[in-house]
């Protein structure tokens, strides 16, 4: 087949953007021809993306670029008279490519994957300012809520028909977890839930658990991704066990902010900022640890890093809202905590640490290769080369994805 993947790639690479760069592998290996077209914000595709289309982050440019993005409607266009793609599979569009990216696709079977909450949220993440969850439809609400301002919520009516106008365009949508389906569902666009994949543990990976207490986080340091929430239940922590250690691997606009917080609990010497590492890095960061935390006080619309240390037999310390509840298994393979709950989050930290709970620091075989076998790059990937071998057969450029039936492909 000759695949098209359209994605923004945001500066701030993140789980989406790995994904798209392990199913490209995936696809290319099972001898299809894929070309990757992003925006130039970021990456582009660590520098493999064959079309890139001009984004910018700038708030002035934003105010246009996010209704229509001309560049981007170009770049679709080009890719599509050079590539002659069979399907093209969309992911992120509403930061850089704009809904112009998915009406320029008008009459190419399309497969749109949700993996966020942009489609639905004008702010991306169904948190509301106190940091509680928005369970809401979006409209003036968002603005009432005080999530946006007047002037943003009157930029957004336009924006939001266009991306409405441009799921028309779409074969077919898939949802990355039943309670991004959900999200979808409450504002009329209805989806079947794929879940996503990660690879397998490197050769060279080995599990050794450190002698002393020793946590991961891994992930963008905004606000959404509760950072600021792990380091206040591990202060505490460190006051039971002086030689408990974190690790806070990831970058974004928080850094500096959390930086000072550290110093300010008094964790200099126990919180290491790693920064943004690569897959196999962070095999290293995660080989001795006693627990994977994430702690997101947003609804996580999945959570591929609690997979990953899943599948290498890391207990995940999790909030409960969200995808990472389709994820994790309490008892079996981590614990959850409720979303944005610091006293609950410290109890499921202290249960690891004193080895209350998984007391041999590791998952039972068993669950990892379950995990293993369940979000397996190489079977998904063969999910997905099905899933757009229908669309191709059901023709080109309908509305059918209003009319699918609300389930899962591929679920037990």
């Amino acid at each position: 087949m000759r695949i098209l993947l359209v994605t923004d790639w945001n500066p701030r690479q993140g789980g989406a953007e790995n994904y798209i760069s392990w199913l490209r592998d995936g696809l290319v290996e099972a001898g299809d021809d894929v070309r990757l077209l992003t925006s130039s914000t970021g990456t582009a595709g660590d520098g493999a993306a064959d079309y890139i289309a001009y984004g910018s982050e700038k708030f002035a440019a934003q105010v246009f670029l996010q209704l229509v993005n001309p560049f981007a409607v170009m770049t679709v266009k080009r890719a599509l008279a050079e590539l002659r793609p069979d399907v093209a599979l969309v992911n992120m569009f509403t930061l850089y490519l704009s809904p112009g990216a998915l009406s320029a696709l008008a009459g190419v079977p399309t497969v749109l994957l949700v993996t966020d909450y942009k489609c639905v949220c004008p702010i991306g993440s169904k948190l509301l300012p106190d940091e509680s969850l928005c369970q809401v439809r979006a409209g003036w609400v968002c603005c009432a809520n005080g999530c946006v301002n007047a002037l943003h919520w009157l930029r957004d009516q336009p924006r939001y028909a266009l991306i409405r106008s441009g799921l028309r365009c779409v074969t077919r949508v898939l949802a990355c977890s039943y309670w991004v389906q959900q999200e979808l569902a409450r504002d009329g666009i209805s989806s079947e839930v794929v879940s996503l994949a990660v690879p397998p543990p490197g050769l060279q990976f080995r599990r050794q658990p450190a002698a002393h207490p020793v946590f991961v986080f891994c992930g963008r340091l905004d606000r959404e991704k509760g950072v600021d929430l792990l380091l206040r239940a591990f202060a505490p922590l460190r006051a039971v066990f002086p030689q408990a250690r974190l690790r806070i691997i990831g970058r974004g606009p928080l850094r500096t902010y959390l930086e000072r917080a550290a110093d300010r609990f008094g964790l200099t010497n126990a919180v290491e900022f790693c920064g943004w590492l690569s897959l196999r890095e962070i095999e290293m960061k995660l080989s001795d640890a006693w627990a994977l935390v994430v702690p997101s006080v947003w609804a996580e619309p999945f959570g591929l890093v609690a997979i990953e240390a899943i599948v290498r037999g890391v207990p995940v310390i999790a909030s409960a809202a969200g995808g990472l509840a389709e994820v994790v298994e309490e008892g079996a393979s981590g614990l959850f905590f409720p979303n944005n709950d610091r006293e609950a989050l410290f109890d499921r930290l202290h249960a690891i640490a004193s080895r209350r709970e998984f007391p041999n620091l590791t998952i039972p075989e068993k669950v990892v290769s379950g995990a293993q076998q369940r979000f397996g790059i190489k079977s998904h990937v063969g999910l997905m080369r099905s899933v757009f071998a229908d669309v191709i057969s059901d023709g080109r450029g309908t509305d059918r994805y209003r009319n699918h039936r609300q389930t899962g492909i591929g679920e037990s």
